[in-house]
């Protein structure tokens, strides 16, 4: 009887420790994002790690000329403007608080490419069956506010193709940036709703007006078919002529690499850019501010997107270090 009570006592015993080892493996085990590699989705510290390029990919997938926008109101497009000031003069929680009241969402991202942070201002709308189509912003964080010294924008996700890959090159690729991505296909709303490089009443281009007023310099990434011009990239400062010292710069960087450049601002060049709304407020505010056309084969190949988004580099590091001009 006694030896029967002690075999149960120690298969219990056993149990017990099976139990608690699968435990810790389970609470020890790190998770996977869906893009296939390891995110750390529930770090104490509430960052996400994750590959930058990837989460921005898996955003914009779903992207169609038939996937919906929801034009904003005007206190929508405020809200959110003020919100992405707030955060870039340093009010974190401030800027959140105002996020959560048009349903917007804040967090911390940690780029497994270098481990830089970036705060994530993201629409919650995205997650269900009926996305608005506002857009995203990607916020370097690195404690200091006034280091966020420029911005890259990608007007046409998708529909100019792989742009949003090129603009986190370019984010990746200096210090200090803001990158900011329109929410839907360029086609998605009625008539040329969603078209946010031609529309002064989006939530991308009130973000845009914010952070110009902040003095934030710009390059905004488009793209066209090879046939639309016989040039690799059109480079333009758009309406304005503020920024042609830094679209030299880029010209140069990009012509002494092989690539055939079109300087708008020399000559006359297709897709000069000179209608778009973002363009014309920076003019206005006299910052400044290069519009980028690249051709097909430069945003279909990886080793040519890698090398144009170097070039861009050249530019953006002269802006992080107050360099204008």
């Amino acid at each position: 009887m006694t030896g029967n009570r002690t075999k149960t006592v120690t298969i219990a015993i056993i149990l017990v420790v099976v139990v608690s080892v699968g435990v810790m493996f389970t609470a020890f085990t790190p998770g996977r994002d869906d893009s296939g590699g390891h995110a750390d989705a529930a770090r104490s510290d509430g960052r996400e790690r994750v590959d930058l390029l990837a989460r921005v990919a898996r955003y914009t997938a779903p992207f169609d000329p038939d996937s919906g926008y929801r034009s904003p109101s005007s206190d929508d497009r405020a809200t959110v403007a003020r919100a992405v000031g707030l955060l870039v003069e340093g009010h974190r929680e401030q800027a959140e608080q105002a996020l959560s009241d048009v349903d917007f969402t804040l967090g911390t991202v940690v780029d497994e490419a270098d481990g830089r942070r970036y705060t994530e201002i993201a629409d919650r709308s995205d997650e269900g069956p009926a996305p608005r189509g506002w857009g995203r912003v990607y916020v370097a964080d690195d404690g200091t506010p006034e280091r966020r010294r420029w911005m890259v924008q990608v007007p046409h996700p998708v529909a100019d193709r792989h742009t949003e890959r090129v603009g986190v090159g370019v984010l990746r690729g200096t210090p200090g940036g803001i990158l900011l991505i329109a929410g839907a296909h360029r086609k998605a709303g009625r008539g040329n709703a969603s078209d946010v490089a031609h529309r002064r009443d989006t939530v991308f281009d009130a973000v845009a007006d914010e952070l110009v007023r902040r003095s934030l310099p710009a390059v905004q990434v488009h793209g066209f078919a090879d046939a639309s011009a016989r040039h690799d990239v059109v480079a333009s400062t758009g309406r304005g002529s503020v920024a042609r010292g830094e679209g030299r710069d880029l010209a140069d960087a990009l012509r002494d690499d092989g690539f055939a450049v079109c300087r708008a601002w020399a000559r006359s060049c297709p897709l000069e850019g000179r209608s778009n709304v973002q363009g014309r407020a920076a003019s206005r505010q006299r910052v400044p501010f290069l519009h980028v056309e690249l051709s097909n084969r430069i945003r279909t190949d990886a080793g040519r997107t890698d090398r144009v988004v170097a070039a861009f580099g050249r530019v953006t590091d002269r802006w992080r270090k107050g360099g204008r001009g």
